[in-house]
């Protein structure tokens, strides 16, 4: 690879090829294609070769990683050689890991091993008519008896809505690089670098009267938490990833006077806004992406706690669950925590709570911090009592103890606020901790929960 200041390429023929490309929102990355258009995009071990230098070559250059994959894996002719070449392909990609943002394009098929490439990567951009799978349709016929069909095995709704693979769904190829230049807005170079302060004229100051009547009346009712992020974030604007995939919690990159920030807001229109083993999984991984590229992270609370479940126990909520207090826990970015209504027992903890570091916490007068709601303690602290007694011991402890100021007093909480007052006070949060630096003692690595 030969570099200047907008190209560089080398070329595996009807293979591969790889480039040091400007994109049209002006970012430089380093851009590379495995093409379907010799045996379907088999990767022969040269091809391999090329993502691979790529991989390098972003690491060292400091730029972010674009890999477009339309391959339907290992060259099977060149039999060892073509895993040894994609194999270390995964481990040059798995380098930048961290280092640079890593993007993938599936434009496509993606099988076998290059599925296990997108895999790796921090984003997964899938366009209508690709699919991705490490077992196709023949081995799953064959090894179980059920015929079928590429879409139906890992199409793009599978991926967006089933397993969580695809971080966004594009109509064509183009609309995929449009989308890659919205994902790279709000994205550093590299791990060392902060994002820039993006332009807006929305008012640094200005109020949010409508989120002052957005929760409904009644303790239990529902609303959609992203108007509560369209009306503190500039402009309305917001880009939100996984956006089919495990609803109950929405994740979404956005600006807050010009900053960008990655908000992770429980959403009481799906399950009330519990948390599952999806949601754990996809808010975890969120928090560890804007951690590692320098986001400041903004938590929306509204939850009544883990979602209940003979299968979810069974299935690992507690590895899962604890993935989410992980990502909080390691995370060193500017953190500020809003509790809109329901903050809940173990979710409480685990939706960035004060004593789980984060660096200031905020709470709408509607907050309601405790280990459960009144109804759930009655039930088991007043089982013998009469329905008079449980009423009033429920109006009881709505008042000791369901409101924020009594966490406030203990300094769980550092202010109350009007709903008004959200984005004003948000963003004063942000400047003050946009100079915040945070350091880990040395270790290899850590273990999280997988």
């Amino acid at each position: 690879m030969v570099e200047n200041d907008v190209h560089l390429s080398r070329k595996v023929p009807g293979a591969a090829s790889a480039a040091v490309r400007l994109l049209a929102g002006g970012r430089r990355v380093v851009w590379a294609e495995a093409q379907d258009t010799v045996y379907k995009g088999a990767l022969s071990a040269a091809a391999s070769g090329v993502l691979r230098t790529a991989a390098n070559m972003a690491c060292e250059k400091r730029l972010p990683l674009v890999l477009v994959l339309a391959s339907s894996g290992a060259e099977i002719r060149e039999g060892v050689s073509a895993l040894h070449g994609w194999g270390e392909a995964a481990h040059a990609i798995t380098k930048c890991s961290g280092v640079v943002p890593t993007i993938a394009i599936v434009d496509g098929p993606a099988v076998s091993g290059p599925a296990l490439l997108i895999g790796l990567c921090d984003m997964v951009i899938m366009t209508n008519d690709s699919f991705a799978f490490v077992s196709g349709p023949t081995m799953v016929a064959q090894m179980t008896g059920v015929e079928v069909s590429n879409e139906e095995l890992g199409g793009t709704d599978i991926h967006s809505r089933q397993s969580g693979v695809a971080n966004l769904v594009a109509t064509d190829i183009t609309h995929a690089v449009e989308l890659l230049n919205e994902v790279l807005r709000y994205l550093p170079n590299h791990v060392d670098e902060l994002t820039a302060i993006i332009d807006t004229s929305d008012a640094p100051n200005r109020q949010c009267p409508e989120l002052n009547t957005i929760l409904p009346a009644s303790p239990t009712g529902s609303y959609d938490v992203r108007h509560v992020i369209e009306s503190i974030v500039d402009d309305g604007a917001h880009l939100e990833l996984r956006a089919g995939w495990a609803n109950n919690v929405v994740t979404t990159l956005a600006t807050i006077g010009g900053r960008a920030v990655g908000i992770v807001a429980n959403q009481p229109l799906a399950l009330a806004g519990t948390l599952d083993i999806q949601a754990s999984q996809k808010a975890a991984r969120f928090v560890a992406f804007c951690d590692a590229f320098n986001l400041s992270l903004v938590t929306l609370v509204d939850t009544p706690g883990f979602y209940p479940g003979k299968d979810l126990e069974w299935r690992g909520m507690i590895r899962h669950g604890a993935q989410l207090v992980f990502a909080y826990g390691r995370a060193t970015v500017p953190r500020v925590c809003v509790i809109l209504r329901k903050s809940y027992g173990g979710a409480y903890i685990v939706m960035d709570s004060k004593r789980m570091g984060n660096d200031v916490c905020l709470a709408w007068p509607t907050a309601e911090l405790a280990v459960m709601g009144a109804g759930q303690a009655a039930a088991i602290l007043q089982r013998r009592a009469t329905p008079e007694e449980r009423a009033s011991f429920e109006a009881d402890y709505e008042d000791r103890l369901l409101n924020p100021y009594v966490a406030a007093e203990r300094g769980y909480i550092d202010n109350v606020i009007t709903p008004a007052e959200t984005r004003s006070e948000v963003l004063a949060a942000l400047e003050m901790l946009s100079s915040k630096r945070e350091k880990f003692p040395r270790r290899k690595h850590d273990n999280g929960p997988l």
